[in-house]
């Protein structure tokens, strides 16, 4: 079977996946502002690239999707560092919340939380291609699209718009 079946979106999706979960686990390191420009310039390529995502479904073999092998312990470690890093601005008004339209008051998301998730998929996702064979790794490309459609891909949205609030404000727009 070839090996080149990976294409260039599917190469820059798990560098930019890769890339991610880095900056996330290196949160602490960062001043917050910083640390929030880095997300409103990487989380718009990870989705577009996620949704550009385009896959042989010959190439694919049948195999698990998207295994949680993150422990919670340290998912929760992650959320808690970003947590404490946005202290009062983590929290913000969440409009797309399912529940909203049963609701006669505001719901509130973190920015924390919302990072942490996608960290989470990420993260799995990463940690299974990792020295993969090629049709495992696209298999793992077509789970991970298919979470981005009905999970993930609105989280990002979602947290977009608080991390843009938290961007404006600083640059004093």
């Amino acid at each position: 079977m070839e090996e080149s079946k990976l294409n260039n979106n599917a190469l820059a999706f798990i560098a930019l996946c890769n890339e991610y979960c880095g900056e996330v686990e290196n949160a602490p390191l960062d001043e917050k502002d910083a640390f929030v420009e880095k997300m409103v310039r990487m989380l718009p390529r990870i989705y577009i690239s996620a949704l550009d995502l385009r896959i042989d479904d010959e190439a694919v073999v049948d195999g698990p999707f998207l295994e949680g092998v993150l422990e919670e312990d340290y998912y929760d470690a992650i959320r808690r560092r970003m947590e404490t890093l946005f202290g009062a601005d983590d929290t913000y008004l969440e409009v797309f919340e399912e529940d909203m339209k049963y609701s006669d008051t505001p719901i509130a998301a973190y920015i924390s939380e919302n990072l942490a998730d996608i960290f989470q998929v990420l993260y799995n996702f990463i940690e299974m291609v990792k020295d993969a064979p090629t049709p495992f790794i696209l298999s793992a490309l077509v789970a991970v699209k298919e979470d981005f459609s009905t999970y993930w891909g609105q989280i990002l949205c979602n947290v977009m718009r608080a991390l843009n609030h938290l961007l404006q404000i600083d640059e004093g727009y």
